[in-house]
C-alpha cells in the first residue's frame, strides 16, 4: 500500500462509526424549529410552572438539573443495557406550581448537537432550558419534551403540560388551604379536585374510565403503574404508591 493512503485508509473505520453516530433525532424542519426557538425564547419566554416539579441531577451531566413533575423513580428518559429505566438522581429540591420560569433555549436533537450532549443523557430528546425563580443565577435546568415532535403546535402543547404563560395564582386560591398545601408539596389529599391533582403529581400516563351508576370513575396511572390515583365525579377518593394506600 502506498504510504500516502495509509491516513485515508485508517480513517475510514472512525468516520464510519462518528456517522453512525451522528444520525439526527428530530423530524421537525430547520424553519420550525429555528421558529419555536425564536418564540419560546423571546416573546414567550416568561411562563409559570403548571404542576409542581421536582429539581434532581442531570444523569450523568453534572452542569445541568433535570426538571420533571414526576419522582425520580418513575422518570422514563433513559434506559440501562437491559432496557432498565436509568433514574437521573435523587431530588434536590421541591418547585410549586405558579413559580416564575424563563426559557432560555430550545435545543432539538440534530446530529451535531447529539454528538455534544454528554453521553449517558436523553440525548436523543428534545431540551429546553429554563431558569427558575428563586434558583441560584447562571443554573442550567433543563425540561425535557418527547421526541418525535414533528410539528411546531405539537411541541408547544406538549410543553403546556408543564408550563404555561399565565399566571397561577388565581386557580391555586380558588382552592383550599389544605389542597394548596398538598400542591405545593406534591402530596394528595382525600377530596381534592382532578385539576389539583394533576398540579400535584403531574399528568397522567394514561387515564381508565368507566360508569358507576351515575358516578364518573376515573383511574389515573403514572409511569411504570407505582402510583395510581382514583378519582369520583372530578375528585379524589383513592391514592396508592407502590401498591400502599396514601390517604387517610
Amino acid at each position: 500500500m502506498p504510504r500516502s493512503s495509509r491516513p485515508l485508509f485508517l480513517l475510514m473505520p472512525l468516520l464510519a462509526v462518528v456517522s453512525v453516530g451522528c444520525v439526527s433525532a428530530t423530524r421537525m424542519s430547520p424553519e420550525d424549529r429555528a421558529a419555536l426557538d425564536r418564540g419560546l425564547s423571546g416573546p414567550d419566554s416568561e411562563q409559570y410552572l403548571r404542576v409542581s416539579g421536582y429539581l434532581t441531577p442531570f444523569f450523568g451531566d453534572a452542569s445541568k438539573r433535570l426538571l420533571t413533575p414526576y419522582p425520580p423513580e418513575d422518570v422514563r428518559l433513559l434506559d440501562d443495557t437491559s432496557g432498565k429505566p436509568i433514574s437521573p438522581g435523587p431530588i434536590q429540591a421541591t418547585v410549586p406550581a405558579g413559580t416564575r420560569v424563563r426559557i432560555t433555549k430550545v435545543e432539538f436533537p440534530t446530529a451535531w448537537v447529539v454528538t455534544e450532549r454528554v453521553l449517558y443523557t436523553p440525548r436523543s430528546w428534545p431540551w429546553v432550558y429554563v431558569t427558575v425563580e428563586g434558583a441560584p443565577a447562571g443554573e442550567q435546568v433543563v425540561l425535557v419534551l418527547p421526541p418525535n415532535l414533528d410539528r411546531q403546535d405539537a411541541f408547544r402543547t406538549e410543553l403546556e403540560k408543564t408550563l404555561t404563560p399565565h399566571p397561577m395564582k388565581d386557580q391555586l386560591a380558588g382552592f383550599s388551604a389544605a389542597v394548596r398545601e398538598a400542591v405545593r408539596t406534591k402530596k394528595l389529599v382525600a377530596d381534592m379536585p382532578a385539576d389539583a391533582v394533576c398540579m400535584a403529581w403531574g399528568p397522567p400516563e394514561t387515564v381508565r374510565r368507566s360508569m358507576e351508576g351515575a358516578a364518573r370513575n376515573e383511574e389515573w396511572r403514572y409511569a411504570g403503574e407505582r402510583r395510581k390515583a382514583f378519582l369520583t365525579d372530578g375528585r379524589l377518593v383513592r391514592a396508592e404508591e407502590a401498591g400502599a394506600p396514601l390517604l387517610p
